[in-house]
């Protein structure tokens, strides 16, 4: 069965470790320690073997281990689908983060097209009573998975909204200043929209068809203004134009795929995702994040690597035991922290087990 994984991992100088190095021995690998011995920095470093920055949104700058501020590296050995690719991402101080394929130089958007990863972090656990910025970007997530040029698609809209915002908090009331911006914004804001929707029935899909213990949420698209959720370019063109005199008293662009939440159902209950409790919205995410994965697997060819950090908190045994069969039957590579070895009890002989210390500030292996 195609397969993608990480067979070799080395960091250097990367958080909170000088050196390290990991060669996983199975599909699962649990890292455990107390808290601050640097288990979720592992995962982090997995994350960049993917485009963007990283699980924790962190700039290249705050990834170097301090106080020598010499740079970071994270080197692997990935195995994707039938191929094996040696991977580099490095930054030096004040440089931007660069990445290596097979020893050519990359874009970061090539590392989308050899590695899918997918990563549930406790900060996520507020996602449903949190802003729409927050579930927005989760989405955008997923939505990178299926694909990658999402990230670019994203990155242009993102650019030419500011620009656009300039323009409207200066007055700028010239329709030559704002044609090519918006159409700009138009094209990549219907591509955003697009893939979007598509992303959100693949997971529908992949939820309804799954034997699983976890909850399945029924997901939608709402809009913060009257204009609908999903949109065309032309529409959005149509929008953006006929919205100036509205976007400038406001000093801002106020309609748009940036203007989108998501909004989930506990489909057994029919209630609200934020109106649920802490364990049932966890367990909504992790379902998610499982549906995720499920669909990659048929359009990719194999499951993403997961990145799941203290996936444990809010679960009892039963459910632990059910998510480490499900992924163990997803054949995926999933890469978990805990604060202790019996969190990880029911994956008995399938896991790699590494406990990971703390010593005068430099993480290590136990």
């Amino acid at each position: 069965m195609p397969r993608l994984a990480v067979r070799e991992l080395k960091l250097s100088h990367f958080r909170s470790y000088k050196s390290a190095q990991i060669a996983p021995e199975r599909s699962m690998i649990a890292l455990y320690g107390p808290n601050g011995a640097g288990k979720t920095n592992i995962l982090e470093a997995v994350s960049m073997l993917s485009p963007g920055r990283g699980l924790r949104r962190a700039g290249s700058d705050d990834l170097m281990r301090q106080p020598e501020n010499l740079g970071w590296k994270v080197s692997a050995v990935l195995e994707s689908l039938s191929e094996v690719h040696e991977i580099s991402t490095w930054a030096e101080p004040d440089t931007g983060r660069q990445v290596e394929i097979d020893g050519k130089k990359a874009a970061q958007v090539a590392l989308g097209q050899l590695a899918r990863v997918v990563w549930l972090v406790p900060v996520m656990d507020r996602l449903w009573v949190e802003g729409a910025a927050n579930r927005r970007r989760f989405l955008d997530r997923m939505v990178m998975s299926f694909h990658p040029s999402h990230a670019d698609a994203t990155l242009i809209y993102e650019k030419s909204m500011r620009e656009r915002n300039r323009l409207l908090k200066d007055q700028v009331r010239d329709p030559a200043w704002y044609d090519a911006l918006e159409s700009q914004m138009a094209e990549a804001g219907g591509a955003i929209s697009a893939h979007r929707v598509e992303v959100l029935e693949r997971l529908r899909t992949a939820q309804e068809g799954a034997e699983t213990a976890f909850p399945r949420a029924d997901l939608s698209l709402v809009s913060a203004d009257e204009y609908p959720p999903e949109q065309t370019a032309d529409a959005l063109r149509e929008a953006f134009k006929s919205g100036r005199n509205r976007d400038m008293a406001a000093g801002r662009t106020l309609t748009g795929p940036h203007r989108v939440d998501l909004h989930a159902i506990f489909a057994a209950k029919g209630v609200d995702a934020k109106f649920c409790s802490t364990g049932e919205q966890k367990a909504l995410l992790i379902s998610l994040i499982l549906a995720n994965a499920r669909a990659l697997a048929e359009d990719f060819g194999a499951p993403p690597i997961l990145l799941l950090d203290e996936v444990t908190a809010h679960l009892d045994a039963n459910r632990r035991a059910a998510l480490y069969d499900e992924i163990h039957s997803l054949n995926a590579q999933a890469w978990m922290t805990g604060t202790g070895a019996e969190l990880f009890t029911e994956l008995g002989d399938r896991a790699m087990m590494i406990e990971v210390t703390d010593q005068d500030g430099l993480s290590t292996f136990a």
